[in-house]
């Protein structure tokens, strides 16, 4: 594999141009790991054993588990809306993560047979993936702050956190800070899934003794960083959303 195939397997499925160009592949690639937990959940659901469970429903128990206590750990604030979200986030998220350990030339070798000339199939290897679920959370911790602050939530932007006789340096300082939660939630998130995806693709070009010992290794380190990521991503959805819920800022 040449550097211009390294670059071929970086290249999306799209339509498009300009600013409403879709990358095909991360939107079909999102919503069936979406679908795939959706059904996931309802088939358990139909299936509960309350006496001993085991199988799925003993592991979704255990991640409910987790983030309920994570949850209820951190913030004295009971908010039913913040257990649901993260959850589902952690979730989504790690089942998009873990397409990554599926070699990178074979999405694209089905998806030639089906006459598509690229396809990338972890969705949160692109950005528009990974901010569009942190922008969610910040729109969801932007509702929250209003549902219970009211619109005093808008002071801290005059106040926070020079004091009224600074508010246009405030309301800067508060804007910045606002601005680099949904960004440092996705950038993060990105940077580390995409260069996961590049050592693979530079491992193919080792001989094929090489990629299968080293690539081994690396789809092993690699599957922590799945789990890692997605772990960090829930944690701060967690922390933005518990601290709307503070009455103080």
């Amino acid at each position: 594999m040449a550097s211009g195939d390294i670059a071929h397997h970086l290249v999306n499925w799209t339509v498009g141009s300009g600013f409403w160009t879709f990358d095909l592949d991360t939107i079909v690639m999102g919503w069936i790991m979406a679908a795939i937990l959706v059904i996931t959940g309802m088939v358990v659901g139909a299936k509960l054993q309350t006496s001993t469970p085991s199988g799925m429903q003993n592991w979704l128990e255990g991640v409910v588990d987790f983030i309920d206590d994570l949850v209820q750990g951190s913030f004295p604030v009971k908010d039913p809306l913040i257990a649901p979200m993260a959850i589902t986030v952690f979730l989504w998220i790690l089942l998009m993560n873990s397409m990554d350990v599926i070699p990178a030339y074979l999405p694209g070798i089905i998806a030639h047979w089906f006459g598509i000339p690229e396809f990338r199939v972890t969705p949160t290897v692109n950005l528009n993936t990974t901010l569009g679920v942190s922008i969610t959370v910040f729109l969801v911790m932007i509702a929250t702050n209003l549902r219970v602050k009211g619109f005093s939530y808008f002071k801290t932007y005059l106040t926070h956190p020079f004091g009224i006789w600074l508010f246009p340096m405030n309301i800067i300082m508060s804007v910045i800070e606002e601005i680099t939660k949904p960004l440092s939630l996705g950038l993060r998130l990105f940077g580390n899934m995409f260069a996961g995806e590049l050592v693979f693709l530079l491992l193919a070009l080792l001989p094929w003794w090489g990629e299968l010992v080293m690539g081994t290794v690396w789809s092993l380190f690699e599957s922590l960083i799945i789990i890692l990521q997605a772990f960090i991503f829930t944690v701060l959805t967690v922390v933005y959303l518990g601290m709307a819920n503070m009455q103080d800022h």
